[in-house]
């Protein structure tokens, strides 16, 4: 006879293994992202961080990363912390599962912050920053959010509050954690040349493939429903004798992610229009992946309206985000991702008490307040030290003939594109002048 807690356990193995590959796929979903949307003579380094953030970060968050988010929820609750059990994960087969969907998490939050330093920063510093959040930045937040830590019902915080924070697969614990490295990133390592003219005027530079980009958006959406629809690991649990199918809550999940996203690239579409005169792909293609962020750590939690509005809010403040960080904070974020991951998720997460299915409740937005600004702060602090001492060491920024003759030559001696590559008579790639794309509008 079949043992029915059995056959749900290895319903739900099968399904968390399934959509830890579809979680994988966003992987190139992000290259395309990112390639798109920087020039030709940068587009096999941008291809060459995502591999590294995929294969390094694995390494690296298998060997420390798993271990350090269980310290983190340890020591941040009450209660003992055993250093052999944080790290028991290494040598038992039963946990390896269960690691490779907290890695998948793990490696989205780092590959974010390559779209916003993209075209200037050395390989070595991006490498250092991408072990050290592997290793620690985001490891620490997932003790504190998902690993029974600080923020969590069971933590200090949570404790003192009297309810945990919610987040339920990452919108701020990932992608806002993700956004915001990138926009310190992105400040410390300074703009590209010929970002902006001599009075300060933004001079748009704008990538070479729109179609990548658009592509690398739909593999997204694709993924994000491994991300969203899996974090509900429970499809079958047996109760009272009968296998039960969890088709309520996966249903919400999945109706939610699908209208956060649809409704964020209306919104930006329609935003950009009545701003602009013309509705843009590109702030499109964003508003689409805005509004994925900010129902990611809402999904469960609020009504199919709820889910509406948060993507509605996340595709309206896109365009407007990415306009204020870089005209008003002279910020180069090559691919916008503060605006797509950092304010789309911290406004979608906090939210989530306004539209729960449950009711408002003021405790829990006063925990959802309290969980994001201490995300942020851990966040900000800990990129500006790696950041710094990456510049300390191997430097931050690549010198100007490097960046005018593209870091696909000077870091990785290849070339994307090498037919679209002038050459001078000694066959190497001639350098292309600071600043030399027309200016358009932003």
């Amino acid at each position: 006879m079949v043992d029915l807690g059995t056959l749900a356990s290895g319903v739900n193995t099968i399904w968390i293994l399934t959509v830890s590959f579809l979680i994988f796929f966003m992987q190139p979903g992000f290259a395309m992202l990112e390639a798109g949307q920087v020039r030709a003579k940068n587009v096999a380094n941008v291809l060459m961080k995502n591999l590294m953030d995929w294969g390094m970060g694995v390494l690296v968050y298998f060997l420390v990363g798993l271990g350090i988010a269980g310290l983190a929820g340890g020591l941040t609750s009450p209660g003992s912390y055993d250093l052999a059990s944080a790290f028991s994960y290494i040598g038992d087969p039963t946990q390896w599962v269960d690691w490779l969907f907290s890695a998948v998490f793990a490696m989205t939050a780092a590959t974010i912050v390559s779209g916003a330093v993209a075209e200037r920063i050395k390989f070595k510093a991006y490498v250092i920053y991408s072990i050290a959040l592997t290793a620690i930045i985001y490891p620490v937040i997932q003790g504190f959010a998902w690993g029974g830590g600080l923020l969590s019902a069971d933590g200090f915080l949570g404790m003192a509050l009297g309810v945990g924070y919610q987040d339920f697969a990452g919108a701020t614990v990932v992608h806002m954690l993700g956004g915001l490295a990138g926009l310190v990133g992105a400040w410390m390592v300074g703009p590209r040349r010929g970002r902006f003219d001599g009075t300060g005027t933004s001079r748009p530079i704008p990538g070479h493939s729109l179609t990548f980009t658009v592509l690398g958006t739909f593999i997204l959406a694709f993924g994000w429903y491994g991300f969203n629809v899996g974090t509900q690991a429970t499809v079958l649990a047996a109760e009272n004798g009968q296998l039960a199918f969890n088709a309520a809550v996966l249903g919400r999940v999945a109706l939610n992610t699908t209208l956060g996203m649809g409704a964020g690239a209306v919104a930006a579409a329609l935003t950009t229009a009545y701003t602009k005169g013309k509705p843009d792909p590109l702030f499109t293609a964003n508003g689409l992946l805005a509004g994925l962020v900010a129902v990611t750590g809402a999904v469960p939690h609020v009504t199919w309206y709820g889910g509406l509005v948060l993507g509605i809010l996340a595709g309206i403040q896109t365009p407007l985000v990415y306009h204020f960080v870089v005209n008003r904070l002279k910020i180069d974020d090559v691919c916008g991702v503060f605006a797509v991951h950092g304010s789309a998720g911290a406004l979608g997460t906090w939210l989530i008490p306004v539209f729960a299915v449950s009711g408002f409740s003021a405790m829990q937005l006063v925990a959802q307040t309290v969980g994001i600004v201490t995300i942020a702060v851990w966040t900000v602090v800990s990129t500006w030290i790696v950041f710094t001492l990456a510049d300390v060491t191997v430097g931050l920024r690549v010198d100007r003939e490097a960046e005018s003759t593209g870091l696909d030559r000077i870091e990785h001696g290849y070339t994307a594109y090498p037919e679209f590559v002038d050459r001078s008579s000694d066959g190497q790639s001639s350098p292309e002048p600071a600043g030399d794309n027309p200016p358009a509008d932003d």
